[in-house]
């Protein structure tokens, strides 16, 4: 059971010291030792200690556990959203949260597919490439947030509106192996059918290619404003200053107009699938 999470030094730290406290008050008033409650739940006392400490973040089997066994009547088991918040790098929740408040979300990308869009095997590929490597906590951890943020491509409510374009070196390349890549360009056929998401392919054979300079993201908010998100090597940056924002915005109107329609692109992506 040592998959359990470790924690980054930010504001999810003051929520795991509350959930801490919170277990050991009721182990306590149990009368509990730390190895009695981690025996009794199926984990060992090792990480019982460190959850209580806030060292590492509880997976929401414990804290399920944890409630029967401490007789909580639920009041441990409630904080399991915000754990699951907690348990997610602070930049990958801010961008979560820029997303749930989009209401149509641009993607252009020319070194791997869309996270959006990634499957678990490929993402544990991408994020198995790093260097220096990730430990192994932290490469879950990682790859547990990118599913988590999925959630978001609902095909029962038909929003936000999504738009991707894929470079076509992306479809090509084979990380995690060619099985990993073929199961990819399989759910990229399946997501390309959803009715709210438009996916289109720029082939190498353009000659015409306005996103020489990188990979970038487009969000429209709910107020009006458009926003972008540029990921480059060890920079992060959002980018809210109009004018910027503006010209992120005609360069992805120019980029989806050379890449193939949806349609075309889909019957492209069935052509590589079939060559891979």
């Amino acid at each position: 059971m040592s998959e359990d999470h470790g924690l980054e030094e930010d504001d999810s730290g003051a929520v795991m010291r509350a959930v801490g406290r919170q277990i050991k008050l009721w182990r306590e008033a149990a009368g509990l030792k730390q190895a009695e409650l981690g025996a009794a739940i199926g984990y060992g006392e090792e990480l019982v200690s460190a959850v209580e400490r806030a060292r590492r973040i509880p997976r929401p089997e414990f804290l399920d556990n944890a409630d029967k066994v401490l007789g909580a009547g639920g009041k441990i088991a409630a904080m399991k959203k915000d754990v699951a918040e907690a348990r997610y790098p602070k930049k990958v929740r801010d961008v979560k949260k820029l997303e749930a408040e989009a209401v149509e979300l641009g993607s252009y990308n020319n070194s791997v597919i869309d996270g959006l869009l990634q499957t678990e095997e490929y993402a544990r590929a991408v994020f198995g490439d790093r260097r220096p490597a990730f430990t192994e906590d932290e490469l879950e951890r990682r790859v547990a947030a990118r599913m988590a943020r999925q959630e978001i491509i609902d095909a029962t409510t038909a929003r936000p509106l999504f738009n991707f374009v894929q470079c076509e070196s992306t479809l090509r390349r084979p990380l995690g192996g060619r099985m990993v890549l073929r199961r990819q360009l399989e759910r990229l056929l399946e997501i390309g059918q959803l009715r709210n998401v438009d996916l289109q392919v720029l082939p190498l054979n353009r000659e015409e290619n306005a996103g020489v300079d990188g990979s970038f993201r487009l969000l429209r908010l709910k107020e009006g404003a458009t926003v972008g998100l540029n990921e480059i090597q060890l920079i992060s940056s959002l980018i809210a200053e109009p004018k910027a924002a503006q010209i992120l915005d005609i360069r992805y109107g120019a980029i989806r107009a050379q890449a193939l329609t949806p349609r075309e692109s889909l019957a492209f992506i069935e052509k590589v699938l079939g060559e891979t």
